[in-house]
């Protein structure tokens, strides 16, 4: 059976959104400190009025309602105590200006502040002033309100102050505290038990052995789905012994969101999970895809399953067109790329019976006064070229029927990094770039 992209995108979500048993209603209560990133699980309704009084915005004068003038006549009024922040000021009364400072609680009776520089003399009074109780500031004619912070005129009391389902970064965090809050209940994270196949692969960190390679898909899907806010529990290779696998498989259970696994799907004779999961509903299919055309989608034990491709790019191509999105949707923390229009640097041919997906370099043009930028391939569309996947910063779209296209055509890009500045494209340490291709 082969699907198309579009047709194998809606059946992952299907299943994440039908299957998953995400959130449930369920929340956890976080300190502010570790929510970031988190996802607000219900409607937070502000405690407090931010501002939670009047207050002045800037350094100066406060001035009586009843001395608020509109003639344009200058006011000379007496100085009384100053108003610190934090402080909670006397009342203060006609023909009185009280220093205060920004931030400050706005006395009893005070309208408006006049800004200290606005003020003859444009400084407050010394200590010694302070003391003999007689000075006077002359103030320009000041309307009700000027510089007054009034309370809630932020946020009032009751109100909703975040929605539910809004990521928690700094300023969303930052207001919660401001609302005097130090814990918010955010959504669970959404967790994937992650699975690594092969008699070939071993634990990076330890001695190479003949015929085997280290296992890179662990460490470059975990930190894909960690990217992408989901909790990874990670488990160690399995070797090509089906029974062991099924075994395995079988005896998971939830909290557990997603069991998703790489290599062992294809078309081969020793291909562990397609052999492990040979009466389960688990379905493995083709998928109109280059890299990561075989694909293994289905439940085990009521537990949604992925299995991607075992080669390094196929895998994360994977992750990019089908689970990525898919996870944004179901758990609210958003998970599309950044898709831009770049011009090739170079001709190209794609089947035309399949999407392939390339890497490459995006690089700016904007600043040079160009809206379009440029993008150039790195290294061919084999699914084993890690080194050409770590020296991009973009995906290459070239849908079915695409063909050939020449240099200067038009592409999408997804963006995976920061672009280049309008700088020569990179490519890896190899100065003989065909050797890529």
């Amino acid at each position: 059976m082969t699907r198309t992209v579009e047709e194998h995108q809606q059946a992952v979500l299907g299943l994440l959104r039908y299957s998953s048993a995400f959130g449930d209603g369920q929340a956890e209560q976080l300190p502010l400190t570790a929510a970031r990133g988190r996802v607000l699980a219900k409607d937070l309704v502000a405690p407090v009025s931010l501002p939670p009084f009047d207050n002045s915005q800037m350094d100066g004068y406060a001035v009586h309602r009843e001395n608020l003038v509109q003639s344009g006549e200058p006011l000379r009024l007496t100085v009384t105590q100053p108003v610190p922040a934090g402080a909670v000021p006397a009342p203060l009364q006609p023909g009185q200006a009280a220093p205060i400072m920004t931030g400050a609680m706005l006395p009893e009776g005070a309208a408006a502040v006049v800004p200290i520089e606005r003020a003859n003399p444009p400084q407050f009074p010394s200590a010694e002033q302070y003391r003999n109780s007689s000075f006077r500031v002359d103030l320009p004619s000041v309307e009700d309100g000027l510089f007054v912070r009034r309370a809630g005129s932020d946020l009032s009391a009751g109100d909703v102050a975040l929605r539910a389902g809004t990521v928690l970064g700094p300023a969303q965090l930052g207001l919660i505290a401001a609302c005097g809050l130090a814990t918010v209940a955010v959504r669970p994270r959404f967790q994937v038990l992650l699975l690594t196949t092969g008699d070939e692969v071993q634990d990076p960190g330890t001695d190479p052995e003949p015929g085997k390679i280290y296992d890179a898909n662990s460490t470059l899907l975990q930190a894909a789905l960690e990217e992408a806010g989901v909790l990874v529990q990670r488990h160690s290779v399995f070797a090509d012994r089906p029974e062991e696998l099924r075994r395995a498989l079988q005896s998971i259970s939830r909290p557990v969101n997603l069991i998703l696994s790489t290599g062992g799907i294809s078309q081969g004779a020793y291909e562990v999970v397609r052999q492990a999961l040979t009466d389960s509903s688990v379905e493995f299919l083709s998928v109109a895809m280059q890299p990561g055309g075989p694909q293994a989608i289905g439940t085990i034990n009521g537990i949604p399953f992925l299995g991607f491709p075992g080669n390094p790019v196929s895998a994360l191509v994977s992750f990019e067109m089908f689970l990525r999105p898919a996870l944004g949707t179901v758990t609210g923390i958003p998970g599309t790329r950044i898709s831009l229009p770049a011009r090739l640097t170079e001709d190209v041919q794609s089947p035309e019976s399949k999407h392939q997906v390339r890497r490459g370099i995006y690089t700016d043009r904007s600043g040079q006064g160009e809206g379009i930028g440029d993008v150039a391939l790195l290294g061919g569309p084999g699914s084993h070229l890690m080194h050409a996947l770590a020296g991009s910063n973009a995906l290459v779209h070239f849908p079915v029927g695409t063909g050939a296209l020449e240099a200067g055509d038009l592409v999408a890009v997804w963006l995976l990094g920061e672009p280049r500045a309008g700088v020569q494209p990179f490519h890896p340490s190899n100065p003989n770039r065909e050797a890529l291709t």
